[in-house]
């Protein structure tokens, strides 16, 4: 059989084309482009959040706000009872240092009192978002939830003219005695002007205008107060507030024992507020 000729000018061709595949490898050629998903070496994770883990809310709270809060436990004669009620009552988790809360009941002469303590330290799995970006949105949803008003100067007149509420039996908005000095706003008198100035600054909920929920700017990184009385004067007044990972949240309620009576908004605010500020100072520290 004869053999084809061997073509000299298809060797010369070939090596051409393999010339050409392996002359772009210079050192001057750009790095081979990252893998699928890889974020490159210049994208950093985001900074995990300040707390690593949560205290015991049971024993967050000390012994004395624990007796200005809920006024029954020096009531209770029995001693171990007693002591079992300062320890309070661990909600359920599933993890300790994700979450952390203690609910308190006490039964008084004049009130039943509860008190709700919430840890939540926020974690995110997200590489590209913070665990404090993450808190921020958590925190934003409670206060969306809470659907707080929007900030209301109906109640404020003139300096020296305004005047405070008081509840009365029929749950109606009604001016304080002038001799109540820690009610009165100095005006002298309930005359018919002050009245429906009073009437106008009071919420739906027999709230004074300066008490009405609203956002707290001196508590955490951001904090808001929520404040409502049910048709059956249950009083219910709730703070959250968040510090870098970590959201708190305080709802402390009253039923008072007695009819026609109200939980007293002020009183009420003014021992959760303290509360929650310890609790930041705490987590400060």
């Amino acid at each position: 059989m004869q053999r084809k000729a061997y073509v000299p000018g298809a060797a010369v061709l070939l090596a051409a084309l393999l010339a050409a595949c392996t002359g772009g490898s210079g050192s001057d050629s750009p790095p081979d482009d990252p893998k699928p998903g890889d974020a490159g070496p210049s994208t950093t994770a985001a900074q995990p959040g300040k707390y690593r883990t949560l205290s015991d809310a049971c024993s967050a709270v000390s012994q004395g706000t624990l007796d200005s809060l809920l006024p029954g436990l020096k009531q209770l004669t029995d001693q171990e009872q007693r002591d079992r009620a300062y320890q309070g009552e661990a909600t359920l988790t599933y993890d300790n240092d994700r979450r952390s809360g203690c609910r308190w009941k006490a039964e008084s002469t004049d009130s039943t009192d509860h008190l709700l303590l919430d840890f939540e330290r926020v974690v995110s799995y997200d590489n590209a978002v913070s665990d404090d970006t993450r808190a921020q949105k958590v925190f934003a949803a409670k206060q969306t939830d809470a659907n707080l008003p929007e900030p209301s100067t109906s109640g404020a007149g003139s300096e020296g003219s305004e005047s405070s509420t008081s509840m009365s039996p029929s749950g109606s908005a009604s001016p304080t005695p002038s001799g109540d000095s820690s009610r009165s706003a100095g005006s002298g008198g309930a005359s018919s002007s002050g009245s429906a100035g009073a009437t106008a600054g009071a919420t739906a909920t027999g709230t004074p205008a300066d008490l009405q929920p609203r956002t707290l700017d001196d508590l955490g990184d951001a904090a808001f107060l929520n404040d409502v009385l049910s048709t059956a004067r249950q009083r219910t007044v709730t703070v959250v507030f968040r510090t870098s990972n970590v959201v708190v949240s305080i709802e402390y309620d009253e039923q008072p024992a007695h009819p026609g009576t109200v939980p007293d908004s002020e009183e009420m605010q003014d021992r959760v507020r303290k509360l929650a500020q310890q609790l930041a100072d705490s987590f400060a520290g």
